[in-house]
């Protein structure tokens, strides 16, 4: 199986199956020095951790991370760094039933035509719990953003089914919001507009109820970022950043900056103004409807992206569909799932996109050496 590997110079490499043994990454060009212990891996991956919350899969995973490599006395060595995370909670027996049977909005046919053969446990390969390693290299990924340009990536929910947040400002947006409500108790939908998330929640629970699944949209925003990352032809940055997040399951749609409202727009309301910028000899733009990407290069401004989530494929109501053969059957997906993949989504996303935007720090950096 190819692909298994993202980046040029910050370059990540997985492996792992939800049922086997475990999810591990390897990750080449980390600069050495930086700090990192297990305590700064788990912080993330438990915001990705199932079982989390009421409106979220209750598979019960630890998701502690083992560095084997790459660390001495707390910082990166510049060697190749390599990290685990065990599986736990495997439940193999929920998928006996399906050995046989293609679960509709899922990969088993697809990996059936492409490689004659798979693992239907919990979708081998092609299961969310492999993001358990991308979200360990996210978090080294923006610990060097932070540490190189004082940069950083957060993502939240903006909608959920019909209901959608009103966000003015995505760069003013913190992570306090994201994770607490103003009486300091978890958001567990991770949307910052408190009566967008209580209606959300409230949705959830009701699909959850009705053994059915829903979609939504998540918007990942990253600041600090300096202008003249990406390429101006395969290599954009705006091209990397939508293959990151198209790489996670469950994305059908990522767009950036203003995105699909370009559309209705003539070219005199879209274009942002050039400005001078707060200290002299800088450039800004009067507004940020390029998400901060021009040309596929950075402009220095926000980078703002949203990614379509489909609605959860996995589903304990009753649906049609074939076995191998091509004859008629009916399915009901044992095992457990989340009713809304959004909450989980956002440290995935977050990590994609921090991993992306290292592998092009470092890239520019080397340019301008």
């Amino acid at each position: 199986m190819a692909g298994n590997s993202f980046g040029q110079l910050f370059r990540i490499t997985t492996a792992g199956e939800s049922h086997g043994p475990g999810n591990v990454v390897i990750i080449d060009g980390v600069p050495p020095g930086i700090e990192l212990n297990v305590e700064d891996l788990q912080k993330d991956l438990d915001r990705r951790r199932p079982g989390q919350s009421k409106i979220v899969t209750q598979r019960n995973e630890s998701d502690q991370p083992e560095i084997i490599s790459g660390v001495f006395e707390g910082r990166t060595t510049g060697t190749s760094l390599a990290i685990l995370i065990r599986n736990e909670d495997q439940r193999s027996r929920d998928y006996g039933n399906i050995k046989e049977i293609y679960r509709p909005g899922h990969a088993d046919y697809s990996f059936d035509a492409k490689y004659g053969f798979r693992d239907y446990r919990g979708g081998g390969r092609s299961s969310a719990r492999e993001t358990t390693a991308r979200v360990a290299a996210g978090v080294v990924a923006k610990k060097i953003l932070h540490q190189q340009c004082g940069a950083g990536v957060l993502g939240y929910v903006v909608q959920v089914g019909e209901i959608k947040a009103n966000i003015e400002d995505p760069a003013a947006i913190t992570m306090e919001q994201v994770e607490q409500l103003p009486d300091g108790s978890p958001n567990i939908v991770r949307c910052p507009d408190i009566n967008a998330a209580e209606k959300m929640i409230s949705l959830i629970e009701k699909v959850r109820k009705e053994q059915d699944s829903i979609g939504g949209a998540a918007e990942i925003v990253a600041t600090g970022l300096p202008a003249g990352l990406g390429e101006p032809v395969f290599d954009k940055l705006k091209a990397d950043l939508a293959k990151a997040l198209f790489s996670l399951p469950a994305v059908l749609g990522v767009e950036y900056g203003i995105g699909f409202g370009c559309v209705t727009q003539k070219g005199s309301e879209n274009n942002d103004q050039f400005i001078p910028g707060k200290k002299t000899g800088d450039i800004t733009t009067a507004s940020n409807r390029h998400g901060g990407m021009l040309g596929g290069i950075s402009t220095g401004l926000p980078i703002v992206l949203r990614a379509a989530i489909k609605p959860t494929s996995s589903l304990p109501k009753e649906q049609p569909t074939v076995n191998q053969k091509g004859e008629q059957a009916t399915i009901s997906t044992k095992g457990r799932h989340d009713p809304c993949l959004l909450p989980r989504f956002i440290p995935m996303a977050e990590s994609m996109v921090a991993i992306t935007l290292a592998d092009h720090l470092l890239r520019f950096k080397a340019q301008c050496s």
